[in-house]
């Protein structure tokens, strides 16, 4: 070949760069190559090269085929073959184009081209018979691989060249898999005759091998099942098939001078790899009947008989095709189809979440759950719907209205291009791998193998988004909008579920009272309003996110509730149609539980608070205080005054329960819950300010209707307990203390009156009878308990507490905190008691005994008859008031000479403790984790059930809830309440040593 002058490219190199190649040069120089010496410059070569996925591989493998040949007679009856006859030039340069594997097998058996020369009609498309003719002459495993692969390049032909679509393709891998596992298990029965002779052995293909559905590299999954023959002690029996078997597994796994063929994965067997890897046909349906799980039927939807012996493998499916088809009415099918819609993406590495085919968002495992999971729910009444092959299955779906048509279409269309997308990406090194590669040469090589030449990188990239999108939005649309179809009724003649279908797979999807929930998606979607219109869009996304909870029922009848009290408001329905985050969000809310659906609900038009990050965001007592008095001031008297700073309390309340909800369950955008300890000091932080500011507003609202702008004394209000501390639950009580010094000028007497008559109107508003949650004060941590005066001047407390206070009222006021009203008076209140809860010279044995004493006497008096010591969240072992019980006497013992114990919030001093070397880091974190813990237990319990509660709940879907609330999944609660002890009793253990041992 004639050499170009030096700076002048070749009229040659021009002509392959317009044909495709990224690097003409090699290509001159393989052109150039003796063995293509016939063929260099013929344009037909040329055309065809620049026609397949990767001319610059497909010419490489070319040379080196050619140059394999054997001397007679050389590479001319290749080369002159390719050239005039178009069928070979397609095929074979489509496969060099695309694989490169399959170039080194080609050039290793330089032969073996000639399998696409025939172009008969069985050539076309060939079934089990024909792979097994192929493979007859292979009497070992090195021959079976050769042999295989000799298929698999026809099949890849095929493939390539489009003779044959996505779902043929994998139909024949499938049917390719068969013959070879019929292949090696004649060879292993060769191997071992006496064994054949005593068994009747059938091999079950599982997974996509069963389903007729096969990726090119694929480990190919299978059961085996085995019978003695007549006069055969069975244990012998299943000794000689598991032998057998394991020769099997052997023949097509291990890798030997040419490659391997796939593993066989048996581990879809009862117990997986931990059981018997053979047994027979009665342990089989023995272990289904008693054991199996409900993933476990649902991979026996692509069982099928592969292999062995025929009846016996017909006898396994005909066993136990009924049992998988009444997998949706066993008792926990519900909790486990929860599990199971959730897609499993923790083993994916995060650099590869982006990339992933198979299992990421919108890939093609969603399509496949989805599929099977509406198999397992219809198909016990419907036969049609019994196919093993994703495709049959999905357009038996839609034949029968248990998904739209439209819908199943273009899921269809995704699944085959991703597909497609996963043959072309396996094709090019036979590796099982479902990442989308990286480089700039693999993707174009992908995108032109797909068909995408004018800019394949480009073009792929958009297919890919297009169609994963696609997927991300049928995926679980596919479950619900049949349901909206059957209750709306707007397409006659359109197949639709029955009744009866659209409730078996409510049901199947966690709904207690399908009935009711057809009635509630009736109610909202029918007719042809613009408001039914918006509502058809949101409901399959909404009742998807309702299953994922605990409480589905509850979920769609508060929407209901809230949809028919703002329905007529144009700014709710686009609120959730645009804003992508306020829908989930009020899904989240509408079915946790009880408490912030009532909070709502009181007040719909808060629903406008999840519209945006910011609106979750609780406000802290310097906003809302000014807000309060404003509307305070405003009022007309002080029912309506209190009412006013009672409703913003509700509406708070709603704000930090969403956010508290939202964060802890986790969101698509934010799939990470919040930290547990944040979370606690968020609510107790919020729920404190707002209490403060509404106690603020009701003083304003008692004040103002009897005295005007100046009450006669001045006036505090004390936080004690957990408002002081800043850790109040959504259902606490507000401790307090009230203190008071009269005005220069005012009687003491009239001072006191005034004082008292203060305190008595603000209990009185702040428990009226109103839709808002009243806010309780108990005032019984005062001098003298119950018995003593409710409000007291400075001079009165001064005088109590240095002739008669006790360590236990030290104790308590380690929690003291001014809350409201006179800020100076609230200031000398903390000047005149810190001298007793941070005593100069810490606590005397006595003193200690004494709270030690306290302590015991409360474990002992104060734990509900009946309540389970290990479970209660505030008295308990390890609970609240083991951890601060212990953090309080390292304050009062230490908080004079340490600064950083000298706060009324636990977590705060546990730290400043731990700082100061008075406890462990181990100790510490134990202490604080068993806090957060039993304080978020305390919050789930009242947010779930509406009412305040100290343990976990009876109820089972209560206490589904609860964990739900504290991060476990369905079915795991029993993991929530062992891990519960577990946190706790390490807690106590700490609290004994640290308490009560020194």
């Amino acid at each position: 070949m004639a050499v170009p002058a030096p700076g002048r490219r070749s009229s040659t190199f021009t002509r392959l760069l317009r044909h495709g190649f990224t690097d003409p040069s090699d290509a001159e120089r393989l052109l150039g190559a003796p063995a293509m010496a016939s063929v260099r410059t013929d344009p037909v070569l040329l055309d065809a090269l620049g026609a397949t996925a990767d001319p610059d591989l497909a010419l490489r493998s070319l040379v080196r085929i050619a140059e394999a040949q054997p001397a007679d007679p050389g590479p001319q009856a290749l080369l002159s073959t390719l050239l005039h006859a178009k069928p070979l030039r397609d095929r074979l340069l489509g496969v060099l184009g695309a694989s490169e594997a399959l170039g080194d097998h080609l050039a290793r058996h330089p032969l073996d081209w000639q399998a696409l020369v025939t172009y008969e009609a069985d050539d076309l498309h060939p079934g089990v018979a024909e792979f097994e003719r192929d493979l007859a002459s292979a009497t070992d495993p090195g021959a079976l691989r050769v042999a295989y692969r000799r298929c698999l390049i026809a099949i890849a032909a095929r493939d390539v060249c489009g003779t044959t679509d996505v779902a043929e393709t994998a139909a024949e891998l499938a049917d390719l898999a068969t013959a070879t596992l019929r292949a090696a298990l004649a060879i292993a029965r060769a191997a071992a005759p006496d064994d054949a002779a005593l068994c009747r052995l059938a091999v079950i293909g599982m997974g996509k091998c069963g389903g007729h559905e096969l990726n090119y590299v694929s480990d190919v999954d299978v059961i085996f099942v085995a019978e003695a023959v007549d006069g055969t002690e069975e244990r012998r029996a299943l000794q000689a098939a598991t032998r057998l078997a394991s020769h099997l597994m052997r023949i097509c796994s291990e890798t030997t001078v040419e490659g391997t063929i796939w593993p066989v994965d048996a581990n879809l067997r009862p117990e997986g790899r931990n059981g018997p890897l053979v047994r027979t046909l009665a342990s089989h349906v023995a272990y289904y009947q008693r054991w199996a799980k409900t993933w476990e039927f649902q991979a026996l939807l692509k069982a099928r008989p592969v292999a062995g012996d025929p009846e016996l493998g017909a006898a396994y499916v005909d066993a136990l095709a009924p049992l998988v088809w009444q997998a949706a009415e066993r008792e926990n099918f519900v909790a486990d189809v929860q599990k199971m819609r959730r897609r499993v993406v923790d083993n994916i590495p995060v650099a590869h979440v982006d990339r992933e085919l198979k299992l990421g968002p919108g890939g093609l495992r969603d399509v496949e759950f989805a599929v099977q999971l509406l198999q397992l729910v219809h198909g016990r009444t419907d036969p049609a719907l019994r196919s093993g092959t994703t495709l049959d299955a999905l357009d038996a779906l839609a034949a029968g209205g248990y998904v739209g048509r439209a819908d199943a279409a273009q899921l269809a269309d995704a699944y085959r291009f991703l597909r497609a997308m996963e043959h072309r990406i396996q094709l090019y090194r036979l590796r099982r791998t479902h990442l989308v590669p990286e480089g700039e040469a693999d993707l174009r090589r992908l995108g032109r193998s797909l068909g995408l030449r004018t800019d394949p990188v480009a073009e792929l990239g958009r297919e890919w988004r297009r169609h994963a999108s696609v997927v991300r939005r049928l995926h679980e649309k596919l479950f619900y909008r049949p349901l909206l179809d059957a209750a709306a009724r707007l397409a006659p003649g359109e197949a639709r579920l029955s009744a009866e279908a659209a409730g078996e797979r409510l049901e199947a999807l966690g709904y207690r009272d399908p009935a009711a929930a057809l009635r509630h998606l009736e109610a909202l979607a029918s007719g042809v309003t613009r408001k039914a219109a918006i509502q058809r869009t949101l409901l399959p996304v909404l009742l998807g996110w309702f299953a994922d909870s605990a409480d589905p029922d509850a979920g769609l009848l508060g929407f209901r509730k809230v949809s028919d009290a703002l329905g007529k408001t144009p700014w709710y329905l686009r609120l959730l149609r645009d804003e992508g985050a306020a829908a989930q969000n009020l899904a989240r809310v509408l079915s946790a539980g009880r408490l912030a659906p009532d909070l709502l609900l009181r007040a719909p038009e808060a629903v406008a608070i999840l519209g945006a990050a910011e609106g979750l965001t609780p406000r802290d007592r310097a906003q809302l205080e000014p807000e309060i008095i404003a509307a305070v001031n405003r009022a007309g008297n002080a029912e309506q005054a209190v009412a006013a700073a009672r409703g913003v309390r509700r509406r708070e309340l709603f704000r930090t329960a969403a956010a508290d909800l939202i964060d802890s369950y986790g969101t698509e955008d934010a799939p990470t819950p919040m930290d547990a300890g944040a979370l606690v000091d968020r609510v107790g932080q919020a729920v404190t300010d707002l209490n403060a500011a509404t106690l603020a507003g009701a003083l304003r609202a008692a004040v103002r209707a009897e005295w005007g702008d100046t009450l006669p004394t001045r006036f505090a209000v004390i936080g004690m307990g957990r408002f002081g501390g800043h850790e109040l639950g959504y259902g606490s009580d507000a401790d307090v203390l009230f203190v008071h010094e009269p005005r220069d000028g005012v009687d003491e007497q009239e001072a006191a009156r005034a004082a008292n008559r203060v305190v008595a109107e603000m209990r009185r508003l702040l428990q009226l009878p109103t839709a808002d949650p009243p806010l309780l004060i108990d005032a019984d941590l005062r001098p003298e308990g119950r018995n003593g005066p409710l409000v007291r001047t400075l001079t009165s407390y001064a005088a109590y507490y240095r002739r008669w206070s006790r360590v236990w009222e030290s104790h308590a006021l380690l929690r003291a905190e001014p809350m409201a009203g006179d800020e100076d008076l609230g200031r000398r209140f903390v000047e005149l008691i810190d001298p007793l809860r941070y005593p100069a010279k810490g606590l005397d044995d006595a003193a200690v005994l004494e709270i030690r004493r306290l302590k015991a006497r409360m474990e002992n008096e104060r734990l509900p008859r009946g309540a389970d010591p290990s479970l209660h969240a505030k008295l308990g072992r390890g609970g609240l008031s083991d951890v601060e019980w212990t953090v309080q006497l390292l304050q009062l013992r230490h908080g004079h000479e340490v600064p950083g114990l000298r706060t009324t919030r636990t977590r705060a001093a546990l730290a400043a403790a731990r700082e100061a070397g008075l406890i462990s880091e181990r100790y510490a974190r134990t202490l604080d984790e068993a806090w957060v813990l039993a304080t978020r237990v305390r919050n789930g319990v009242m947010l779930v059930r509406g009412r305040a509660g100290d343990t976990f709940p009876s109820d089972t879907r209560e206490l589904a809830a609860v964990g739900r609330y504290l991060g476990y999944g369905p079915g795991h609660v029993g993991e929530m309440v062992d891990g519960y002890r577990r946190t706790t009793r390490r807690a106590r253990a700490v609290m004994e040593d640290l308490f009560y041992g020194s």
